[in-house]
Order: C-alpha cells, then structure tokens, then sequence
C-alpha cells in the first residue's frame, strides 16, 4: 500500500503527463464530516457526522462562488472540489477570485454583480470576516461560507474546519517531540486574515506554560518571494527549533534552509497541506503538516448549497476532520481528498455558455 501511495504521489507532484482526471477516484459512498458547535466559536464540541453525497440536483441550480485568489493549491483544491461535484449534479457554477486577501474591494464589486444577477445562490471564501458589513444593498440570496469565517445574521452555514485546532494540533505535535526547551517562530500568512491569526493562537494557547516558546512572529501574503525575504531576515537573527508556516511558506523554507546550511537544525511544519509539503513529508524535509481536506470542502460546499436551494435546513459549522501528517502516518486518502490533479488549472466556469 505504501508502495502504492508513493506512485500516485508522483503523479501529485508532477511527474505524470497524464490528463487532468487521471487521479480521481471514485465517489465515496458517504463523506466523513464533524458538525461543530457553538456556531463559529473559536472553542467548539464535535460531533461525528455521515454524509452521503447528493448523486443528483432536482434543477440545475446556477451558483457564484467568490474566492480570495487561486494563487496556491489550498484554493486550487478547493476550485477542483468544486467544480467536480458541480460537474456531478449537473449546477451552473460561475467563480470569481479577489487576487488576494487584500482585495476587499473587488470581491465586494463581484458579490454585488452575483447579487444582481440571476444566481440561486452564493458561496463565499471571504478576503475579510467582515465583508458582509462593507456591503450596502440588500442581501437577496442565500449565502454559504467556505473555510474563512463571515460573520453575518443572514449566513447560517460554514464549510471548513475550526483554524484554531489547525494551531492546536501543530503545537501539541511539537510538545510531543521533546522534553527540552524548544522554541518555534511562526511565519504564516496575512495579518489577521484567513485563517492565519486563529492558527497562531491555537498554537500559542497550546504550548503556554510547556518547555516550547515562540521566538518569532511573521506575517506575509502568500507569495513566496516575500516569504523568502520574511525568512532571510528571520534567519539573520536567530534559529529556531521549528518554523511553522503556510505550505507556500514552508516551501520556499526547505530552499532557504538548505542555503543557510539549517536543514538539519531546524525543523518546517506546515498549517495546511499542499504536494510540494506532501513531498516534503516523504523525503524527510517537513515533520509535519495539517490536512484539512480541502478537495472534500469544496466538494461539500456545493453539496450542502443545493441541498439549502431544495428546502434542507442551515448546516451551521460542518466540515472534515482536521488530519496530521507526519512520515509514516500519511492518510491513504489524502490524494482524493486534498490534493488536485498535478496538472489541474482552476476552472471557472461550469455548464455557463
């Protein structure tokens, strides 16, 4: 099986010169999901929960989806999930990307043209919990969250996973590896944005009071270059036991480790999956990762808004189980899952002329 996972995990990375579907598999007959509680808060209950997934739309549904960019395989992930279950139950998808977190005021002109046009419904990764505020028309059709919180009286329904156990579980990794006294820098993505302050937090409620402390503190948008330079200035001044960052972050980290003679000093864990991260678990570079499943969101996200357009309830919090990955603990699942095809571009359009 091992053997196995690790030719498929080529065809990941990019050594396939297959189609863009070779490596999907087939529907799983039921999806695996927590339903979380309270609604939102950073503390939550979970309960397990079985999902089998819709074979089939009663109309063929046409939904905006609006995504913070598609500059990284987290969001290429989640645009794949997407547009397969799309494709699946035969809806109308139209997606619209922001070109980052910082750009409040497109995705603010793309919610107001999917709201004046004829969409049943919208689907939103939000560039800012807020967004919903800054907007002033009316709000004229049902709105489902995904992965980022936004907060609202009229959005019921999230997609996504609790962030701040995306930074509890990484801290509880690190504990667990030692008895000395440790110390990680964090080098995550944006300012209070996405989900990069509820990691950080998580993390830091985590190890209070143990042998780890956090040395450092680093924000950036999600481009490697800036996070190559966010490490070099890191670098000069310090070296950390662990660096625990965003995929694309830990990515340019293995290069820069390598530059600076560290690769054995210092070790890279990742907040959220991506192939290159993948990789890197295998051959030793990263210790460890987060997988939130993100194929799987996307796929839920569409579900879960045709079931609300044909009469089924607000879901609230629902999403997959947040996984670990570390050498020889690799979930057998996570190429369908969590992972796009390696020659996957975004799509933007589904069944739309």
């Amino acid at each position: 099986m091992v053997n196995l996972l690790q030719q498929r995990l080529l065809l990941v990375l990019g050594l396939s010169l297959l189609s863009p579907f070779a490596c999907a598999q087939p529907a799983a007959s039921s999806w695996s999901l927590e339903q979380r509680t309270p609604y939102e808060a950073t503390h939550q209950q979970t309960t397990p929960l079985t999902l089998a997934p819709l074979q089939s739309a009663k109309q063929a549904w046409r939904i905006c989806v609006l995504l913070p960019h598609l500059k990284d395989t987290y969001w290429t992930g989640i645009n794949y999930g997407l547009v397969q279950q799309s494709k699946k139950l035969g809806i109308k998808l139209a997606l619209f990307e922001a070109g980052s977190y910082y750009g409040l005021d497109k995705q603010l002109a793309q919610l107001d043209s999917c709201m004046k046009q004829d969409f049943d419904a919208i689907i939103i990764g939000s560039v800012s919990p807020k967004l919903l505020d800054y907007y002033s028309a009316p709000i004229t059709k049902p709105i489902t969250a995904l992965v980022n919180r936004l907060k609202h009286n009229k959005v019921n329904t999230r997609i996504g996973v609790n962030w701040y156990q995306m930074g509890v579980s990484a801290g509880n990794y690190v504990k667990q590896q030692t008895q000395q006294p440790t110390t990680i820098a964090l080098l995550t993505g944006p300012d209070k944005l996405g989900g990069s302050n509820s990691v950080e937090q998580g993390l830091i409620d985590t190890v209070k009071g143990s042998n780890v402390s956090i040395s450092a503190v680093h924000h950036a948008d999600n481009n490697r270059n800036l996070y190559r330079d966010e490490l070099e200035a890191l670098l000069d001044t310090q070296t950390p036991d662990y660096i625990l960052g965003s995929a694309v972050a830990v990515e340019a980290a293995v290069s820069i480790l390598r530059q600076y003679q560290l690769t054995d000093k210092i070790k890279l864990i990742s907040s959220y999956l991506s192939p290159a991260v993948l990789r890197g678990i295998y051959r030793g570079k990263v210790a460890f990762s987060n997988d939130d499943q993100v194929v799987l969101q996307g796929k839920l996200a569409i579900d879960i808004s045709v079931r609300e357009l044909e009469g089924a309830k607000p879901f609230g919090d629902i999403g997959p189980e947040i996984q670990s990955l570390y050498p020889n603990h690799i979930n057998k699942n996570v190429l369908k899952t969590s992972l796009p095809p390696a020659d996957y571009y975004p799509i933007y359009r589904v069944n739309e002329s």
